[in-house]
C-alpha cells in the first residue's frame, strides 16, 4: 500500500479540530530559515544556480560522483526503475514503500528481504539507511560489501543528514546509486529538492528524464545555501539527538516501547497502534500508523514550542 505520513486532512476530517500539531513525518519542525530574492522567483532557473547547488551537496555529501538534481528524494525513486530493463529487485523490509511501489509499477518483480545480506543476486537491490521506520542501521562496510554482488545497489540516505559517518555517496559510481532527500534534514520537504548520485550513464538519463528545468528556482537558491551552512547542520544535528531522547522518556511514560528510530522520528511498540494514535489524535496531535503493524507508532519530533503540549497529555 501507497499510505503515506503528512495527511493531516484526513485527521482532521476524522477528529475534527482546527489546530494540530502534524508528527506523522520525519521532517525537521524548525525548519532551515528562507530568504529567498525576486529574482529566482521572476526567472526561469538559471544554470549558474543549479551548478552551484552541485557544488554545494558534493561540498555537504563529501562526494565528486556524478550528480543529479530533482524533485526531492520520491523523484528519484520514481526514475531508478527505468533506467534498467525490468527484472527481479529486492528491498529491504519494511521501509518507505514507494520504492516497492515504483518499481512494481514498471514492471519489475519486486522481493521484500528481511536482511541487507538477502539482497545479494537482485537486478536492483534496495536499503535506506538509516531504514524507515524502524531506524536500523547498517555500517559503510556493510552496504559496501554488497557492491558487486546486486546488479545496482541503490542506497537512500534520505535520513542521514545527522549520520554521515554511514553514509557511501563518497563512493557512488558504477553498481551503486545514493539518494538524498534535502526536505527532511532541514524542514523544507515543500521545497521538493533531493539528489541522486551514481554511474555517469545513468545519472545522465535521469538528468535527460528529468528535463531542463527539474526544480524552482527558490530551491536551487535556498538548497544551495542551506548545504553549505555547517554550523547549522551540527546544532541542528545535536539538538535532535537531545530531542529524540526527549521523546523516548515522553514515550515511555505511556507505556510504550521504542522499536528504534532517527534524529527524525522514532517509532514505538504501543501494544494496539489505533488506540495509541486515536489517543494523541483526542488531544490534536497527529501520529503514524502502518497497515502491516497492529503495534507500531512513528512520531517525528516536535518542534520547540509545541513540547509543551505533548508533556502535558
Amino acid at each position: 500500500m501507497r499510505d503515506h505520513g503528512g495527511n493531516i486532512e484526513a485527521a482532521k476530517a476524522r477528529f475534527g479540530g482546527a489546530t494540530w500539531i502534524d508528527l506523522s513525518t520525519g521532517i525537521n519542525r524548525e525548519a532551515y530559515p528562507v530568504a529567498v530574492s525576486a529574482e529566482s522567483f521572476a526567472a526561469l532557473p538559471r544554470k549558474s544556480a543549479h551548478e552551484a547547488l552541485i557544488q554545494a551537496a558534493r561540498q555537504a555529501y563529501g562526494t565528486q560522483a556524478p550528480l543529479v538534481v530533482l524533485a526531492g528524494a520520491q523523484g528519484a525513486i520514481q526514475m531508478v526503475p527505468g533506467v534498467m530493463a525490468p527484472g527481479l529487485a529486492r528491498v529491504v523490509s519494511p521501509t518507505y514503500n514507494e520504492h516497492a511501489a515504483c518499481l512494481g509499477a514498471q514492471g519489475w518483480r519486486v522481493e521484500p528481504v528481511a536482511t541487507l545480506e538477502a539482497l545479494a543476486g537482485a537486478d536492483i537491490g534496495v536499503v535506506v539507511n538509516p531504514n524507515n521506520p524502524d531506524g536500523r542501521m547498517w555500517s559503510r562496510d556493510q552496504v559496501l560489501a554488497l557492491r558487486g554482488k546486486v546488479g545496482l545497489l541503490v542506497v537512500d540516505e534520505s535520513f542521514a543528514d545527522p549520520v554521515p559517518q554511514v553514509s557511501v555517496a563518497d563512493q557512488a559510481g558504477p553498481g551503486l546509486m545514493v539518494l538524498r532527500s534535502f526536505g527532511k534534514f532541514y524542514g523544507l520537504a515543500g521545497m521538493r529538492l533531493g539528489f541522486a548520485l551514481g554511474e555517469e550513464t545513468l545519472v545522465a538519463r535521469m538528468a535527460e528524464l528529468a528535463g531542463p528545468w527539474p526544480v524552482s528556482g527558490p530551491a536551487l537558491e535556498v538548497g544551495a545555501r542551506a548545504l553549505l551552512d555547517r554550523a547549522w547542520a551540527e546544532a541542528t544535528t545535536a539538538r535532535l539527538g537531545a530531542e529524540a531522547l526527549r521523546l523516548d522518556a515522553l514515550a515511555a511514560a505511556w507505556g510504550w516501547s521504542l522499536v528504534g528510530g532517527t534524529h527524525l522520528f522514532r517509532t514505538y511498540e504501543t501494544g494496539d497502534a489505533r488506540a495509541a494514535q486515536e489517543f494523541l489524535a483526542r488531544h490534536g496531535i497527529w501520529s503514524r500508523i502502518f497497515p502491516w503493524s497492529k503495534g507500531w507508532l512513528r512520531l517525528g519530533l516536535p518542534g520547540l514550542t509545541e513540547w509543551s503540549h505533548l508533556e502535558t497529555l
